[in-house]
C-alpha cells in the first residue's frame, strides 16, 4: 500500500469512529475499493468487533456498510478476477440479523465516539495521532434536557488548537480548569495527551459531570501513576471561589489556564460566566482564558465581548481558523457557522460582572 492511500484509509478510520455520517465519509477510489488487500483492511479495521474497541454501534456499521457493499458490486467487473470479501458479506449478513434500535431511539442512545487530532509533523504518520473516546448522545438535547452529553464543534476547534505547538506550549505542565466542560473532552485531551500538571473539568449539571467521570476512566486517566487524572466538579457560574479551599475543594492549585468551549450561546448567562471569570483572575492575575466560540447569534457574542471590556479583560482574537471541511483530516466538524478562539487577560481591576 503506497502512502498516499495509507493516508486516506487513516482518514477514512478516523471519520468512522468519529461517527461521522455516513453520507460525507470520504471513501478512495472505487478501482481501488476493490482490491482485496483493501477489503481485508477494511474490515479488519472498522467491521471486525473481536478485534476492535469501542466500536460504533451496531445501526452506524449497517449504514456504513451497507453502501460500501454497493460500492464494491459497481466496481466488480469480471467477478473471476474480483469479488467481495467473506468477511465483509458475513458481517453485513450478521448485522442485517440483529433487532436495531429505531432512529429516534438510536440518536438519544449513548455510543462510543473516537476524536483523533492529527499531528502537525507534516508526515502521513499516525503514531503521533491524540485521541479521546467518549460516551455521548448523538442528539443535538438529551432525553433529560441537557446539550452537555455531546462534543460540539467549537470544542474541536479548540482541541485543534491546543495540539498545535503554539496550543501545547499553553498548556504543557500548567494547572487547567475547564468550564462547562460537557463531554470532557477538552480536559481529557490535556491531561492524556499534552502534558498538563492538573486539571479539573466542571460543569453545572450534576449528571453531565457524572458523565465526565465515565469518560475519563474510558481514556484511562481514573487510575495509574503515570497519567494525569482528570478531577470533576459540579461548578455554578457566578458563585465565588475561595482561594484558600481551592485545592480541597478540587484537588489541584490554583489554575494557570481556564478553558471553554461554546458556552456563550445563551445571553442569560453571560453575567455568571463573566463574573466566574473574574473570580479566578483575582486568583490569579496572571491567568490565561481561552473561550472557543461558534458564532450562531452575533448579539449575543457582543454582549459577552462588552462584559469581558467592562470588567477589565482584554480579549484577543487568536489566528486559527477552521479547517474547510472538504480538507479535514481529523477531528470533523461543520464550519458553516464561524468558530473563533479568544484569549482573555486582565489589564485592570475587576468591575461588575453584572453591568452590561
Amino acid at each position: 500500500m503506497d502512502s498516499s492511500l495509507q493516508s486516506d484509509l487513516a482518514r477514512l478510520r478516523r471519520q468512522y469512529f468519529q461517527l461521522v455520517d455516513p453520507t460525507a465519509l470520504r471513501w478512495p477510489d472505487a478501482l481501488v475499493l476493490k482490491t482485496s488487500s483493501v477489503q481485508l483492511w477494511l474490515f479488519e479495521n472498522l467491521f471486525d468487533t473481536t478485534n476492535i474497541t469501542s466500536a460504533p454501534p451496531e445501526r452506524y456499521r449497517l449504514r456504513v456498510l451497507k453502501p460500501l457493499i454497493s460500492k464494491l458490486e459497481k466496481a466488480i467487473d469480471d467477478p473471476e478476477e474480483d469479488e467481495i470479501s467473506d468477511d465483509l458479506m458475513g458481517a453485513l449478513s450478521e448485522l442485517l440479523s440483529s433487532t436495531l434500535p429505531s432512529e429516534s431511539a438510536f440518536v438519544q442512545q449513548k455510543a462510543s465516539v473516537t476524536y483523533t487530532f492529527v499531528s502537525d509533523s507534516g508526515t502521513n504518520s499516525t503514531s503521533n495521532d491524540k485521541s479521546v473516546t467518549l460516551l455521548e448522545s448523538r442528539s443535538v438535547i438529551s432525553s433529560s434536557g441537557t446539550t452537555g452529553l455531546r462534543t460540539w464543534e467549537a470544542a474541536l476547534l479548540l482541541g485543534s488548537f491546543l495540539v498545535s505547538e503554539q496550543g501545547r506550549s499553553i498548556i504543557l505542565g500548567k494547572n487547567i480548569l475547564e468550564l462547562g466542560a460537557g463531554t470532557g473532552m477538552i480536559s481529557i485531551l490535556c491531561a492524556k495527551h499534552l502534558g498538563a500538571s492538573g486539571v479539573v473539568a466542571t460543569d453545572g449539571d450534576e449528571a453531565v459531570v457524572d458523565a465526565i467521570t465515565v469518560n475519563t476512566f474510558l481514556n484511562g486517566l481514573d487510575t495509574g501513576e503515570s497519567s494525569v487524572p482528570v478531577r470533576t466538579a459540579a461548578l455554578r457560574w457566578g458563585w465565588p471561589v475561595d482561594a484558600p479551599s481551592f485545592a480541597e475543594d478540587y484537588g489541584m492549585g490554583i489554575p494557570d489556564v481556564v478553558l471553554g468551549a461554546d458556552v456563550t450561546y445563551d445571553r442569560s448567562v453571560i453575567p455568571s460566566l463573566v463574573a466566574s471569570l473574574r473570580e479566578f483572575f483575582e486568583l490569579n492575575a496572571g491567568l490565561q482564558v481561552l473561550i472557543a466560540a461558534t458564532i450562531r447569534n452575533e448579539q449575543t457574542f457582543d454582549t459577552f465581548q462588552n462584559t469581558c471590556r467592562r470588567n477589565g479583560f482584554c480579549l484577543e482574537l487568536v489566528e486559527f481558523p477552521p479547517v474547510p471541511e472538504e480538507h479535514q483530516d481529523g477531528p470533523f466538524y461543520p464550519t458553516s457557522t464561524p468558530i473563533q478562539i479568544w484569549r482573555i487577560t486582565q489589564l485592570e481591576k475587576s468591575k461588575d460582572a453584572f453591568a452590561f
